[in-house]
């Protein structure tokens, strides 16, 4: 018979009296605890949900008539689990949310020690500047805004744009180092053209004489138009993942790794009629359905998902991916600082 590895004491007038006396002090007995400090597997207060964007659409559009995006600084409806309420999060480490912005509009620019991803889901028109530099928005584009960079948000368009927002911010708090600062002006000074970052560091050439310090990518802007034509491209050879279909990592091309360093940011190609095998691991994962239908059964119970449908999987739950048309599903999720941490496993 295996041992549990904890067994919590029973409690007796003697240790009542005991764990009193050592409370006026600012002291607990670890023993009355250590069952949940070390559970036999992860544990997490977070749950499956999921985001139907045809519900969550007319909350977004009604709150352009609410707030205006300088007003709000930004216009954000936060994406909370319904397991987490009050603390501003999608997990215990992971922050999300629906960003709006209407034509003419400007969020105005600011930077913070967080991490944020932006990836669209409506729209065309709006832009992100990074340190003056604009990104033009096209749907299923992901833009980048690393820790302590300027970055505001403008639109030139005639339609509204949304965007899916995945922050650290959680952690960030967690861990201490929250930072923001806002600039002076409401848009930062025109930098480098727009596309500089791409064609400077994105076309597997380097400038000569480079070097980088950063663990960011210097690649902000990750154009949904190559992403979907190299997915499609890899299905040609048939080499498919049975858990993940085609599935990549945006990656910060200096070295290989994660484009930013606790925000790991993929997408995967699951063809129709794919029906994955079992996926565990102890990071949690966002996903965003950008084209195609299916279902994900995590623990057993069935989530349907569709186009711009947002869901999340928190960590240790198993889930697998089935796909009724051919689909993409991008994601972010906090596997990088769990691995820089040494603390990421994954389930045989």
């Amino acid at each position: 018979m295996s041992r549990a590895l904890h067994e919590k004491p029973k409690m007796t007038n003697t240790r009542a009296d005991f764990y009193g006396r050592m409370a006026e002090k600012n002291m607990t007995p670890l023993w009355e605890v250590l069952h949940t400090l070390l559970a036999e597997a992860p544990v997490t207060d977070a749950t499956p949900h999921k985001w139907d964007y045809d519900e969550c659409r007319p909350y977004v559009m009604e709150s352009a008539g609410i707030i205006s995006a300088a007003e709000a600084e930004r216009r954000v409806m936060v994406l909370e689990n319904p397991t987490l309420q009050g603390r501003s999060c999608i997990t215990e480490a992971l922050y999300a949310g629906l960003q709006l912005i209407m034509p003419g509009e400007v969020a105005p620019a600011h930077r913070h020690s967080p991490a944020a991803l932006r990836f669209i889901v409506e729209g065309t028109g709006a832009y992100t500047a990074i340190n003056g530099e604009k990104a033009y928005m096209e749907v299923g584009d992901l833009i980048l805004t690393p820790s302590w960079v300027w970055h505001d948000h403008g639109h030139d368009g005639d339609v509204p744009v949304v965007w899916l927002d995945g922050l650290d911010i959680p952690l960030v708090r967690y861990l201490g180092p929250v930072f923001a600062e806002p600039f002076p002006d409401a848009e930062f000074p025109q930098g480098r053209p727009t596309g500089d970052n791409m064609a400077r560091y994105g076309g597997n050439m380097l400038p000569f004489g480079e070097t980088f310090k950063s663990q960011n990518s210097p690649v902000f802007h990750y154009p949904y138009a190559k992403t979907r034509e190299t997915l499609e491209t890899l299905a040609k050879s048939q080499d498919i993942d049975r858990r993940h279909g085609i599935k990549l990592e945006y990656i910060n091309p200096t070295t290989g790794g994660p484009a930013m360093p606790t925000l790991g940011t993929f997408m995967q190609r699951l063809p129709r009629g794919f029906a994955g095998d079992t996926y565990q691991t102890t990071a949690a994962w966002v996903y965003h359905c950008v084209e195609g239908s299916g279902r994900t059964v995590i623990n057993g119970e069935t989530m349907e998902w569709k186009a711009k449908d947002t869901f999340v999987v928190p960590a240790w739950y198993k889930h697998e991916h089935h796909a009724d048309a051919d689909s993409f599903l991008f994601s972010f999720t906090d596997q990088p600082v769990q691995q820089k941490l040494g603390i990421f496993r994954e389930a045989a």
